[in-house]
């Protein structure tokens, strides 16, 4: 391999074997005494198939797919947690995943004590421990809790600590991060992507597991998109993150997936394409395009935007704004476009979409997840929004 490669991965598959029975009672013992898991009924489930790609030293490099693509699968055979059924990986440095923060965390224990007991399973001593305790404590904000034991923590305290832990304590060539943004508040999270800004400087390679495409398009500088356990596309993260939201969109899988009916639901007389979101400092965009299946007259189309934590922060519709669209019949379409004032605060926003006949009560379409942005605001506030305040202090 060669040395301005950090990670190989070669036709690399996994399966796994699924039981379909098991022996839990000394009852099944004696029905079936000769039966041991040799003789189990198993499924055989293809977690990975043939997944190539090389992640270049000092490259941010992101893995995107659904959930159940096996991203997350292929993350801990490059970790060494798991071993392919096929192919093979060589990680050219040294290697430090964080996959699943806090692992090793003992909840009787206080946050000073998880500290270096962290510290002793990734290979430090207490003296190491030492030297960066306060760096560790600093950067998790946690100053006054160190001394409690660790099941009084909320879930974001727990993810603060074990983040900070695997951050200032790292030494590594190769970082793999898989999700770790998920739990933790707006500013803990921000903190967290100053880091990543850090490690593109310091030129760290850096493997990327994320469903946020702002973060994958703004930190990446390659992708590989997985589907299905197969590579879908490898390269410009742009394209990859287009594609990806792609894959949400095609309404015949929906129809096929019981469980993603509650994200989208209508009579199905016009459909709305994915939403295209350009953020500018002072102006947020949202455009779609409409498809009419079949005739409506004088249909209301709106949207509304909600914070990651499912808060619906604002919304606007075609009646509100005292726009008549007119009538539409089959194979027609039209374009939607709405500017919003950008006063966001720092997080991740989903967009909805709603199509409804002029009564305002019968729905054409509804659909929940339609797009989503990420805007970064270098004057964010606690709160959900952050509008640009000019301050004039007069003596």
């Amino acid at each position: 391999m060669s040395d301005e490669i950090a990670i190989k991965v070669e036709h690399v598959s996994k399966n796994f074997k699924l039981p379909h029975e098991k022996i839990n009672s000394v009852k099944s013992l004696f029905v079936n005494p000769f039966r041991g898991r040799q003789g189990l009924k198993t499924e055989t489930q293809h977690a990975l198939h043939g997944i190539d790609f090389e992640v270049k030293k000092g490259e941010f490099f992101g893995i995107v797919g659904r959930n159940g693509s096996g991203k997350s699968t292929l993350l801990k055979i490059i970790a060494g947690i798991y071993q392919p059924t096929k192919g093979r990986v060589m990680v050219n440095g040294r290697l430090v995943p964080f996959i699943e923060l806090g692992v090793g965390f003992n909840p009787e224990l206080t946050g000073r004590e998880n500290v270096y007991l962290n510290g002793a399973l990734m290979g430090f001593s207490n003296q190491e421990v030492d030297q960066k305790y306060d760096a560790i404590v600093e950067f998790a904000e946690l100053e006054r809790f160190m001394d409690q034991t660790l099941k009084n923590y909320s879930s974001g305290m727990q993810v603060r600590l074990a983040f900070s832990v695997a951050t200032i304590l790292a030494d590594s060539d190769v970082l793999l991060i898989d999700e770790v943004l998920a739990v933790g508040d707006a500013a803990f999270q921000r903190k967290c992507f100053d880091y990543f800004r850090t490690l593109k400087k310091l030129k760290k390679t850096v493997i990327f597991v994320s469903h946020d495409m702002g973060a994958v398009r703004e930190y990446c500088d390659r992708c590989i998109l997985i589907d299905k356990a197969e590579t879908l596309y490898t390269g410009s993260p742009e394209v990859a993150a287009e594609k990806y939201i792609k894959l949400f969109n095609n309404t015949e899988e929906k129809a096929a997936k019981p469980a993603d009916k509650a994200d989208r639901w209508g009579t199905g007389d016009a459909k709305a394409e994915e939403v295209i979101v350009t953020v500018e400092q002072d102006m947020v965009v949202l455009e779609t395009k409409i498809n009419f299946l079949g005739s409506i007259s004088e249909p209301i189309i709106g949207f509304g935007i909600k914070n990651a934590s499912g808060q619906l922060l604002c919304g606007t519709n075609s009646k509100i704004l005292k726009t008549r669209l007119g009538d539409f019949h089959k194979g027609d379409s039209v374009t939607m476009e709405w500017s919003i004032p950008n006063i966001f605060g720092d997080d991740t926003y989903t967009v909805e979409i709603a199509v409804t006949h002029r009564d305002g009560v019968t729905q054409s379409d509804w659909w929940h997840s339609a797009g989503s942005f990420t805007v970064r605001n270098d004057e964010s506030t606690p709160h959900p929004v952050s509008p640009r305040v000019k301050l004039t202090v007069i003596k």
